[in-house]
């Protein structure tokens, strides 16, 4: 006989009468008595309630250890007391026959299956397998699936070729640190993991292919957070021949809002056209280029205002302002907001409220209020409102602005409706910016973004005669929530105009030449103007899902430490291994 006629999902009461095979896990047993148990067998797709109704069955079953996987072979009937909560609840088997395929071997778990989530992540992660097994956990890797095959439907749909790009590739500067691969035929050098298929993608372009995507698999050697997977992540990685920053956000307005309708945790999500933010308008009103539009509060610079009060913290800075309506909670809540503030942007935040009277009170009141009827009216503040502010330079005054709409946002409910993906473009970057540690000239987000205005822009910032900081270049950022979903830009595909916008930074030709010769060579011979982007299917998948962590929704991730422990990767390798490869490990002497 087969393993199974049907699955642990699939029994209903219209099934009652049948002769049928189970097989799965063994999840769960109740003993009534000697000669009457209840055992729930699990697997994919969902679970079964077996019934063992003598003592020779309720003895085998005892006999058999928790989260064995066993086959049930038995008849199906119609439960006396039925469970409304499960697809199955209807029915049960009684058991004839049950055999033993894979004997766990273990009388104790690292933790209960279906209350893995609650176990400490170290141990989830060495037992990954066991904490798969949760139908809980294993719900974020079916969507997982489920987001991926959309995907790749819906782009197909659009026009779009999935061509796999090469792992094994050159080191180029991407912005994080490579993943070096040692080449065991060409001593002392390397190959690197690619931190994006940005080159490849380029250079089919020019091959004349002319609309590519792929699930691509990018490795960076970054810390973990929340939001981002050390070492290994996936994107939905697309470019398009002679196409505009429009021709892209077309197709990603098209193909997205569907998804995120259907998969996602809320059946909300923003149709085209998507809000379009400036980069600087986004720093200025949101205090961050990856603002949550789902919060409806915003920023204001008020040091004209309050630049001058003689309160300490204000003196000589850039002061932002929020003001959060019809705010009733008490002043222990405020305060330990704006610990979390403090925590999160490395900067103190302050406030005073407009009670029911219309008198300011609270916090820094006493200084604000020799201006109490400008600020009032400046600020356009109505009795029961909260207003909140952050001082220093320009920098942290606007980041800690953000962190206190992020905050504050979600703690007053009318200021946030969460039930909805909201997407926006974040456009307008800078080309250029001043380091914050050289105080030179530096490439702002993405040096391959074409400027807008092109070669006669940048000629002009080398004359003298604009700033180059001014100079704007076509790129984009798509955001959703408050999470950076991708960047993406109209690619700079001109020889001449790509070595003049490494010249502004003190680069030439030579160094163009030398960092990306293939890319240089190939637009050499006539590229077509083109543009594209790549959102992360984690990010994506860890939105859809409502969750916090981005591990939850990765198969097998590693830990923040980038150690995969239940695979002891990263792990030593043997002597003779090195000496194949020619490398030699040298020991570091701070740690003897």
């Amino acid at each position: 006989m087969q393993s199974r006629t049907h699955t642990c999902g699939e029994l209903r009461i219209t099934d009652a009468g049948k002769h049928v095979r189970l097989a799965g896990w063994l999840e769960n047993m109740r003993e009534v008595g000697s000669n009457l148990a209840f055992i729930v067998v699990r697997d994919f797709y969902g679970t079964t309630q077996i019934t063992a109704n003598t003592e020779e069955l309720v003895k085998t079953f005892k006999s058999i250890t928790k989260e064995s996987t066993i086959a049930v072979t038995g008849t199906v009937r119609e439960r006396s007391s039925k469970n409304d909560k499960l697809p199955t609840g209807e029915i049960e088997i009684v058991p004839e026959e049950v055999e033993v395929l894979g004997k766990c071997r273990y009388n104790e778990l690292p933790f209960e299956i279906n209350h893995s989530r609650e176990a400490d992540e170290l141990t989830r992660l060495k037992y990954r397998y066991l904490d798969l097994r949760n139908p809980d956990v294993k719900k974020n890797i079916i969507l997982r699936s489920q987001v991926v095959a959309a995907l790749r439907q819906s782009m197909t749909e659009h026009g779009f070729m999935e061509i796999t790009t090469p792992i094994l590739t050159a080191s180029s500067p991407e912005g994080a640190r490579d993943y070096l691969v040692p080449a065991r035929k060409h001593p002392g050098k390397f190959y690197a993991l690619p931190q994006a298929p940005q080159q490849f993608k380029q250079l089919l372009m020019v091959s004349g292919i002319d609309r590519y995507f792929q699930i691509a698999p990018c490795f960076r050697d970054e810390d973990a957070r929340g939001d981002r997977s050390p070492g290994e992540f996936y994107q939905l990685d697309m470019e398009m021949a002679f196409a505009s920053q429009e021709d892209v956000f077309e197709i990603l307005e098209d193909v997205l809002p569907p998804i995120f309708a259907k998969f996602g945790t809320y059946d909300r999500a923003s149709v085209a056209p998507f809000v379009r933010i400036p980069y600087l308008e986004s720093l200025e009103k949101y205090g961050t280029d990856k603002p949550d539009l789902r919060i409806d509060l915003v920023s204001q610079d008020v040091t004209e205002l309050l630049g001058k009060i003689g309160f300490g913290p204000f003196d000589n800075n850039v002061i932002k302002a929020v003001a959060v309506s019809d705010f009733h909670e008490s002043r222990k809540v405020i305060d330990k907001t704006l610990e979390e503030v403090a925590v999160q942007a490395g900067n103190p935040g302050y406030w005073f409220r407009v009670d029911e009277n219309g008198e300011i009170v609270g916090g820094i009141a006493k200084p604000i209020q020799p201006t109490k009827h400008q600020v009032i009216k400046a600020f356009g503040l109505k009795p029961d409102t909260l207003a909140l502010l952050s001082a220093g330079t320009k920098n942290q005054a606007q980041k800690t602005a953000g962190v206190i709409i992020k905050t504050f946002g979600a703690k007053v409910p009318s200021h946030m409706d969460k039930e909805q993906y909201a997407f926006c473009w974040i456009v307008d970057f800078p080309m250029y910016e001043i380091g914050e540690e050289s105080g030179d000239l530096e490439f702002c987000h993405n040096p391959f973004s074409m400027p807008k205005g092109g070669l006669d822009t940048l000629r002009s910032a080398e004359r003298g005669e604009i700033d180059p900081l001014s100079i704007m270049a076509d790129q984009y950022d798509l955001v959703c929530n408050g999470v950076e979903l991708s960047s993406g830009a109209v690619r700079n595909h001109d020889p001449e105009i790509m070595v003049k916008a490494f010249e502004m930074v003190r680069l030439g030709e030579d160094d163009v030449k030398a960092k990306f010769p293939a890319m240089y060579n190939a637009f050499c011979y006539g590229a077509p103007p083109h543009a594209g982007i790549a959102p992360g299917v984690d990010r994506m998948v860890m939105l859809l899902a409502g969750e916090e962590s981005i591990r939850e929704i990765i198969p097998f991730p590693m830990n923040k430490n980038a150690q995969d422990v239940m695979m002891d990767a990263p792990g030593h390798v043997t002597d003779a291994q090195l000496e194949e490869l020619h490398i030699r490990v040298v020991e570091d002497e701070s740690e003897k």
